[in-house]
């Protein structure tokens, strides 16, 4: 017999090990002949790579605006969120605040998304008074300690005037970056001098 690679030992002992959960039994199995059993080994095989590119790797955020007027579930949004995990849309879990100063006096609104017709893709409506300088945080979550985060800072008109994604260096690989909310308030207050002295 072949050497066999670690998945694939896992994949022959799974579906006979995952069988009684499953709803199968061993003698179905033996029933099937080889190539049905092929089949459930191919199945197996196919879960335990689909689990392991699930954790592999970082997710990535994006933000659309404008956003598309002939798309009925984000017609009335400000923006669109798009989730990935590498290049794949992933209905990953989305949350974010609106981070604002108005009349000097910091201001803090948690946000609210809504699905779309497309997977991985979050609506935001306006959720924050038109006053003051303000800046969104959107975050999206692979795991506890697996986010991508984008920092949307809004123009003296409401409208999106940037948008970065924190990113560091890692074992030759760009990966998103954690947000530090002090680097947020620091740069509020920046451009809400340079707002104010225009």
């Amino acid at each position: 017999m072949r050497p066999m690679t670690t998945l694939r030992s896992l994949a022959l002992v799974a579906p006979l090990a995952a069988a009684p959960a499953l709803g199968w039994s061993h003698e179905r199995l033996d029933r099937a002949g080889t190539g049905a059993t092929t089949g459930a080994v191919g199945g197996a095989a196919a879960v335990i790579a689909a689990g392991a590119r699930a954790t592999f790797g970082p997710p990535w955020i994006s933000i659309e605006y404008p956003v598309n007027p002939y798309d009925a579930t984000t017609r009335s949004a400000f923006l669109v969120v798009h989730a990935f995990h590498h290049g794949t849309p992933t209905g990953f879990p989305v949350s974010g605040s609106a981070e604002g100063l108005v009349n000097g006096e910091r201001r803090s609104i948690p946000l609210r998304f809504t699905t779309t017709s497309r997977t991985g893709v979050f609506a935001l409506e306006r959720q924050w008074p038109n006053d003051g300088t303000w800046t969104l945080v959107v975050s999206i979550a692979q795991g506890p300690e697996d986010n991508a985060s984008a920092i949307v800072e809004l123009g003296r008109g409401g409208e999106v005037a940037a948008v970065r994604v924190p990113t560091r260096r890692q074992d030759g690989w760009t990966i998103p970056a954690a947000v530090a909310m002090q680097d947020i308030d620091a740069s509020l207050r920046q451009r809400a001098a340079q707002l104010s002295a225009r």
